[in-house]
């Protein structure tokens, strides 16, 4: 009895000490907000961004996320003076997050330092500010609703709802740019990215603005019984999460398909030698270099396991490959002839049996192709979600007379491919979904027709960022979209990270970043249409009726 005595105090210790913390911490963020309101929520934001790739570090979002919704919660109650405040404190926190999470697209200025290196700080600022209004909507729409609803949880489920609604927007308007959505930050370890796959990663969003903002805002407030609160929001949802990933893991291993052997090639060239037109050869030649290792006569393993499937990253091929005869029958002599190569290249809408002097104006695709073993296209795949300003630029006619391009640098911009995405036919592999680039990073636009594709590729060139954290979000986001469909995803990239993927997120093989080689590996078979694969939009659809419907009802008793 005397050891469960001490046990007991020692517990009401623990439990009242953290109670005094989250209200000295509830104290000290009102006041800086009060007193620097843009620096404590640009701050707060730019924390945040620890929770992403390559970090994963997401219990800051426990300290950060309180400091967002106090911030918004105690503002100004009633009139256009609450909304510009609830915008302005939106904002901030937005622009902070996006900010110090996308800086590294200041890289791509640097490539061609002489021409595109003066625009990098206005096109990183005006695009993240840009991007920070999604948050000041979320603000505004928060302050709407906040004087109908009664404190405490339904107004954290308010702030869920609407922070979740504006990373939605965010990846759909104008194109949309669904990067580091906040949802990514409970994808990690492993067995919480299982979730990705039951509701996929809008409605992660509001699931880890409740969960991870809950204890903070709980134990500081009036709430009767925090600790209840506190257990029911966040530690009985992160584990049973955690419970139901290990079980579907331990329920899904990874099968092989071992009459399918992939090639992973990564050249790790720089952006600067792409943009070299004498090192096009030089770029040609040590893809074929890594891609025939293992083919010479008497090597080891020449006829056993050898890869039946190349795999290229984007741009791998740095001219038009249907229009280089020399370059596709070197490509047919160095591998035999049940091979198959699928690369990135360019292709331009005009027949290869047109003469170059002949062919006048055209479009240029960022595109893939497959070469048989012969070195001849069997098929492609035209890119058909380009990069704004990267690939094309808006309102391109007014943008090019004031004197700006694309950083591609490609007269009139890339041109789209066909909509919707097909499958492409490989011989030997089922039906591939193609992505190039940053394709992979819109959930929604991953599967685009009726027949459910058995493989993923990705090849994309993250050299435009250097040794950043860019590549890294983008591997790791990557990774959620086999996750999402069931499908195993397989990624080529320039300098990395390349790597076979499995159904379940898990890296069965990679190449680090700026690493040069090759990985072999055979390929991981398709599991059963995750929940998130079947539905899709309903899942968004219903959670965020339920999140209202519960609002409606806070807000009659509220009334009453």
């Amino acid at each position: 009895m005397q050891i469960d005595g001490e046990s007991l105090r020692a517990r009401q210790s623990l439990s009242a000490r953290l109670t005094e913390f989250a209200v000295a911490y509830r104290v000290m963020s009102c006041r800086l907000i009060r007193r620097r309101p843009f620096a404590t929520l640009f701050g707060a934001g730019a924390l945040s961004v620890f929770s992403m790739a390559p970090f994963h570090f997401w219990p800051v979002l426990f300290f950060t996320l309180p400091v967002f919704f106090w911030a918004l919660d105690e503002g100004p109650q009633t009139g256009a003076h609450a909304w510009r405040a609830a915008a302005w404190c939106g904002w901030a926190f937005g622009f902070g997050y996006h900010l110090i999470g996308l800086h590294w697209i200041g890289f791509s200025f640097l490539v061609q330092a002489e021409r595109f290196a003066v625009l990098m700080p206005f096109a990183i600022l005006s695009l993240t500010a840009s991007l920070g209004l999604f948050f000041a909507v979320a603000g505004v729409a928060y302050a709407f609703v906040r004087e109908h609803l009664p404190s405490g949880m339904p107004r954290l489920v308010a702030l869920a709802l609407v922070v979740m609604a504006a990373e939605w927007l965010r990846g759909h308007i104008l194109t949309g740019f669904p990067w580091n959505v906040l949802g990514y930050a409970i994808t990690m370890p492993l067995p919480l990215m299982q979730l990705a796959g039951v509701f996929g990663i809008y409605v992660l969003t509001a699931i880890t603005v409740i969960v991870l903002a809950a204890p903070l805002i709980f134990l500081s407030g009036t709430t009767s019984r925090p600790w209840k609160t506190v257990l029911a929001t966040t530690v009985a949802p992160l584990g049973c999460a955690t419970l139901y990933g290990v079980w579907v893991l331990a329920a899904n291993p990874t099968v092989l398909n071992d009459e399918v052997r992939l090639r992973i090639v990564q050249p790790s060239f720089t952006q600067k030698d792409k943009f070299v037109r004498s090192k096009r050869g030089e770029i040609f030649k040590r893809h074929l270099e890594l891609s025939s290792q293992g083919f010479e006569a008497g090597a080891a393993g020449a006829q056993t396991k050898r890869p039946t499937h190349i795999i290229w990253p984007e741009a791998a091929i740095p001219f038009f490959a249907r229009r280089n005869e020399e370059a596709l029958a070197a490509l047919g002599r160095a591998l035999p002839d049940d091979v198959r190569v699928i690369a990135g290249t360019f292709r331009i809408n005009a027949p290869p049996t047109v003469p170059n002097e002949r062919v006048g104006p055209y479009r240029v695709y960022n595109s893939a192709m497959t070469f048989g073993g012969d070195g001849q296209v069997k098929s492609f795949y035209d890119k058909i979600h380009l990069v704004p300003f990267g690939e094309y630029l808006p309102a391109q006619p007014l943008l090019q007379a004031l004197g700006f391009e694309n950083l591609t640098r490609t007269s009139g911009g890339l041109a789209l491919g066909k909509a919707p995405r097909e499958l492409m036919r490989i011989a030997g592999l089922p039906p591939v979904e193609m992505l190039i680039c940053y394709e992979a990073s819109f959930p929604d636009e991953v599967v685009q027709g009726g027949e459910r594709p058995g493989l993923l590729i990705n090849l994309t060139n993250d050299a435009w960022f250097g040794s950043t954290t860019g590549p890294y979000q983008h591997f790791h986001q990557t990774r959620l979209r086999a996750v999402e469909q069931g499908v195993a995803m397989v990624r080529s990239a320039n300098n990395g990270i390349s790597a076979i993927v499995d159904p379940m997120g898990r890296t069965l093989a990679s190449l680090a970043l700026n690493e040069v080689g090759v990985v072999d590996g055979a390929m991981p078979v398709a599991v059963n249409a995750p929940y998130y694969a079947r539905f899709g939009g309903m899942i968004e659809l219903m959670a965020a009726l339920i999140m209202l419907a519960y609002l409606g009802a806070s807000a009659m008793r509220q009334r009453q």
